[in-house]
């Protein structure tokens, strides 16, 4: 069996990037940069700012996967800054630009620069389901216990 490939289409504000990579033997996501002109930084106002930042590439996926794009830890840790939608799903039909949704939580100004590893993608596989109506459901021991039902502690 072929071995599953995420094939990228460069646009021309790529120009001088790195391809999404992974930054260590068993990472599981993917670095991605920042395409935003170099002349142009992009500043999150903190308690909330935002940004759509571009990457400056499109890409294909093999039939039954999703990429998912999540924020990188050590930008939350240090700065508060995070994304919106996460993890944002990307399909396997979509060909435009991956854009990345930045917040800033921190409580400074955050800057980005052209080149900043900003978000992480993983691949995984998607498994389509039927979806089937029915009268009710079978009974566990959850029930319709939602939100913190299960408890914090041992």
């Amino acid at each position: 069996m072929a071995k599953p490939r995420l094939c990228i289409q460069t646009l021309p504000h790529f120009d001088g990037l790195d391809l999404p990579s992974y930054q260590s033997k068993e990472a599981a996501g993917l670095d991605i940069q920042a395409a935003n002109p170099a002349d142009e930084p992009v500043v999150l106002k903190p308690h909330g700012g935002r940004a759509l930042l571009p990457t400056g590439f499109c890409m294909r996926l093999d039939r039954g996967f999703e990429a998912q794009i999540r924020p990188r830890s050590g930008l939350a840790l240090k700065f508060g800054v995070t994304l919106l939608n996460t993890p944002g799903t990307i399909d396997s039909d979509y060909r435009g630009e991956v854009k990345i949704l930045m917040i800033n939580h921190g409580e400074e100004e955050f800057v980005v620069e052209r080149g900043m590893r900003i978000a992480q993608m993983v691949v995984a596989s998607v498994l389509h389901m039927k979806v089937v109506q029915v009268d009710s459901l079978d009974e566990t021991d959850r029930g319709k216990g939602g939100f913190g039902s299960t408890g914090h502690k041992k």
